[in-house]
């Protein structure tokens, strides 16, 4: 318990920095465009509003997140953090199009560019501190398995990417003098963050929708077959459902049909327990024992037997075809 409130009040000061990083970005880019007037450079600052007003959404969320469950909330409250990166998607989808707008905007009217080289020195500043904030999320949200705080981190770093092509665009025009390459950069910045924020609200509505994590699954049984002891002959109907950092897991157990309640319930707890830790999960195992209905004798070591009916053969490792299958194999 007292590591958990240490990990939320971690994931808090993360989030927390994340803001204070992106409001001082922001000035630094708003700064580069009101110096050169750059449309490219004004895209740039629009993007890095969404970044601020996410990580905002995102403290929310984690801290809502860090409620425990009740009865009200049984899985916990983990899932806010699934529509944290689902509200992030959209607002970088919304910056898309107002950046589309401005581009166009300046297409036509072509503005002046002025002190263009002073503003972009700025700007790639503030990018550069963009990407090292964005590799820090990165990094906090997997060691505190934060899909918030991940999300941000993608996002941020996405921003330093954009940051540098759009600066490798400016230095083409002034080596070139073409102006309209301005607009032009601002609306590849608006396609690029266009097809950031589909990716992000894709990935979240698939874990607010309980759509399989076929990663989770292989860690999963990897886990097992590592672990397993030989009295567990077989699993079935694996499900996972995540919550945030929290994975719920349902399983159903196979052990020798001669064990009795106590035995079998034990022997399934440990085990639950123990592929928690190996697989490196924050979850917890909801078990169903089936008894073997020595349909399992060729694969089973356990020995003495009084209801064998055949020989041991072999001991085959679990596949994750079996072990989501709907009944016993």
């Amino acid at each position: 318990m007292e590591e958990e409130v240490h990990s939320q009040r971690s994931r808090i000061r993360v989030s927390a920095l994340s803001i204070t990083a992106g409001l001082c970005i922001l000035a630094l880019k708003y700064y580069a465009f009101q110096i050169s007037h750059s449309a490219a450079l004004k895209s740039d600052a629009i993007e890095n509003v969404v970044n601020v007003v996410a990580a905002v959404f995102a403290l929310g969320a984690i801290i809502f997140a860090g409620k425990p469950a009740d009865r009200e909330h049984p899985y916990g409250h983990g899932k806010i953090e699934h529509f944290s990166a689902a509200f992030e998607g959209g607002m970088i989808s919304l910056a898309a199009v107002l950046i589309g707008y401005e581009a166009v905007h300046s297409l036509v009217d072509r503005p002046p560019l002025e002190h263009l080289g002073r503003g972009m020195a700025v700007n790639f500043t503030a990018g550069v501190l963009n990407g090292a904030l964005g590799l820090y999320l990165i990094h906090c949200g997997k060691k505190q398995k934060s899909l918030a705080l991940e999300a941000d981190g993608h996002h941020v770093l996405s921003d330093f990417y954009t940051t540098v092509g759009m600066g490798l665009g400016l230095i083409l025009l002034t080596l070139t003098g073409w102006q309209w390459l301005d607009a032009i950069i601002a609306l590849g910045v608006g396609a690029l963050l266009a097809w950031t924020g589909f990716k992000l609200v894709r990935s979240s509505s698939a874990a607010l929708l309980d759509t399989e994590d076929p990663d989770l699954l292989d860690k999963i049984v990897a886990a097992i077959n590592r672990i397993r002891p030989k009295d567990i002959l077989a699993i079935h109907e694996l499900r996972t459902l995540r919550s945030g950092r929290h994975i719920h897991v349902d399983i159903h157990m196979v052990v020798p049909e001669f064990y009795g309640i106590a035995q079998s319930h034990d022997l399934a707890d440990a085990f639950a327990k123990s592929v928690v830790r190996e697989a490196g999960i924050d979850g917890e195992f909801h078990t169903h024992v089936d008894p073997c209905q020595r349909c399992h004798c060729e694969h089973c070591a356990v020995e003495p037997c009084p209801i064998r009916t055949q020989a041991q053969e072999r001991t085959l490792p679990i596949t994750i075809e079996e072990a989501v299958a709907a009944g016993p194999v």
